[in-house]
């Protein structure tokens, strides 16, 4: 495997930690089909299995998470939907007033229509949304997926909801900045470095979500796509598997962009779709969350989400809400 990863040592809290950008990180196929079976989950929980990693959020682990919640108050981390066009947001929602009130009609009717998927509204990937060399999560063949959507694998296997612990990786916070420059990679030593600070250790069933300050630098600096964005790097993922996580996130596109790996544009997304069977959580905005978590002292706390019920679909809208 050839790497060239640039490497800076920052001090801006007790403890080291590195900054990572992939700026050129070559992996051959036969090495990413390597770490493909390596993670593995298929089979795991059955050769029927279309849950992946959800199968972490037991009944026991709901009450755990139940228990967390101590203050009462809930934020959503989700971001308002975006109508207008912008450098990162090629697919805008689309929302229409089709009757209005007026002395005579009481009722004031909108409609509604967005391609969600991208890097502005924040929805929930369902494990039929990527594949690799023709294969899903649990070996699901490519031709499951037809014009009518997904015959396995879709977000309807979601739709009872999610309930477990989340845990937010505040990253800038950690290094003392407002937000992650583009292209920062996210890697195990920064994930291990937030454990150490915040007092808390990722464990089976929870869901990591990933802040980069994304927003914080859209509102302070305005859209922007082509430099590309900080996110997890895909060393991470291993580290993901090892502790059992169920759910992955961030406020961003998830991986690190550009991603360094050769043919793959998003490798963390497929290892984690594919290889895990892990939902992911995108395009999140996670600024109340982090100013609540910091005001409260508290980093972990009770995350619900519910996708729409649509059949075969590759994922749903979400506002996902951490109660603390």
């Amino acid at each position: 495997m050839k790497r060239k990863i640039f490497v800076i040592l920052l001090c801006a809290t007790t403890f080291p930690v590195f900054q990572v950008f992939a700026a050129d990180h070559v992996m051959a196929d036969n090495e990413i089909d390597q770490l493909v079976q390596d993670l593995s989950n298929w089979g795991r929980w059955g050769a029927d299995d279309q849950l992946g990693t959800l199968n972490l959020i037991t009944e026991e682990k709901r009450r755990e998470a139940a228990a967390i919640v101590r203050h009462g108050v809930s934020v959503s981390m989700a971001q308002d939907l975006l109508i207008e066009p912008a450098a990162d947001n090629g697919n805008p929602f689309e929302h229409q007033m089709p009757t209005l009130p007026s002395e005579i009609n009481p009722w004031a009717v909108d409609k509604i229509g967005v391609r969600f998927h991208g890097l502005v509204h924040s929805h929930i990937d369902a494990l039929c949304h990527y594949h690799y060399k023709g294969k899903y999560y649990n070996d699901r063949p490519v031709s499951m997926v037809t014009e009518d959507g997904c015959s396995d694998n879709s977000v309807m296997t979601m739709v009872d909801g999610i309930f477990t612990r989340g845990i937010l990786m505040d990253i800038p916070r950690l290094k003392g900045q407002e937000w992650l420059e583009p292209g920062y990679a996210v890697t195990p030593e920064d994930l291990e470095a937030w454990e150490a600070e915040s007092g808390i250790t990722v464990g089976s069933g929870d869901a990591v979500l990933l802040r980069t300050g994304r927003w914080a630098r859209r509102e302070a600096m305005g859209p922007w796509a082509r430099e590309g964005f900080a996110g997890w790097h895909v060393s991470a993922v291993r580290w993901l598997k090892e502790r059992d996580v169920a759910i992955i996130g961030s406020d961003a596109a998830l991986d690190v962009s550009p991603s360094g790996v050769e043919g793959i544009g998003s490798p963390v997304h497929m290892l984690v779709l594919v290889a895990l069977g892990m939902p992911i959580l995108d395009a999140m905005n996670l600024e109340a969350a982090s100013s609540k978590a910091e005001e409260l002292g508290k980093f972990e706390f009770l995350l619900t989400a519910a996708p729409l019920r649509v059949p075969q679909g590759t994922g749903s809208p979400l506002n996902a809400i951490a109660t603390f």
